[in-house]
């Protein structure tokens, strides 16, 4: 991959679909690279996956999903601490996630690919906390699209959180490397409430 390679970030959220076409079009996306583990989504149906791979072929846009290689909630048992955090660090090295990784960055070798997931704010999402930092470290450019149609670079997003926080000054990296909420099946009964 060349220093000009970029890959776009985005959350569907709430948004109705013209609105979230609006913003990818607002960019330049050609492909949605679905990363979502489930895509399905029962407060906004309409990205589901089947009727969203529609809705964005109707647009003009293409789809590829990459969920079960990019995905945030892997179906290994042994890819999860036992509080039911996602161990990003193994995933990271995982054969499955390096092959949709470079079905990733293959893609956005030829188009503007925007990866996809459900949160609006990249903050505590996988795909920032896990594959933007991968891409990241290999010196990937990634940009957040937000859903006030701004974009936002993930080293900007980064200096941005880091100024605001604290625990930047009391070494953050020595927390483990893994998803910020329990997201495993077997502990979604406890977590659920929370929702």
């Amino acid at each position: 991959m060349t220093s000009t390679t970029c890959v776009w970030s985005i959350g569907h959220s709430n948004h109705d679909m013209p609105r979230f076409l609006e913003l990818l079009r607002g960019v330049g996306v050609e492909v949605v690279a679905d990363v979502r583990s489930q895509p399905y989504s029962r407060f906004s149906p309409q990205f589901n996956r089947r009727e969203f791979k529609e809705a964005l072929a109707e647009a003009g846009f293409a789809y590829a999903f990459l969920g079960d290689e990019l995905g945030g909630r892997p179906p290994e048992p042994d890819l999860y601490d036992a509080d039911g955090h996602v161990l990003y660090g193994e995933v990271a090295e995982s054969e499955r996630f390096r092959s949709g990784l470079d079905r990733l960055l293959s893609g956005a070798g030829r188009f503007h690919v925007a990866m996809l997931c459900s949160e609006e704010d990249p903050t505590n999402c996988h795909r920032r906390l896990l594959v933007t930092r991968v891409l990241a470290g290999q010196g990937i450019a990634v940009v957040h699209i937000r859903g006030d149609g701004s974009a936002e670079t993930e080293s900007e997003l980064d200096a941005r959180l880091r100024q605001h926080s604290q625990s930047a000054l009391f070494g953050e990296e020595l927390s483990p490397w893994r998803s910020t909420r329990s997201v495993s099946r077997s502990t979604a009964l406890v977590t659920s409430s929370r929702h």
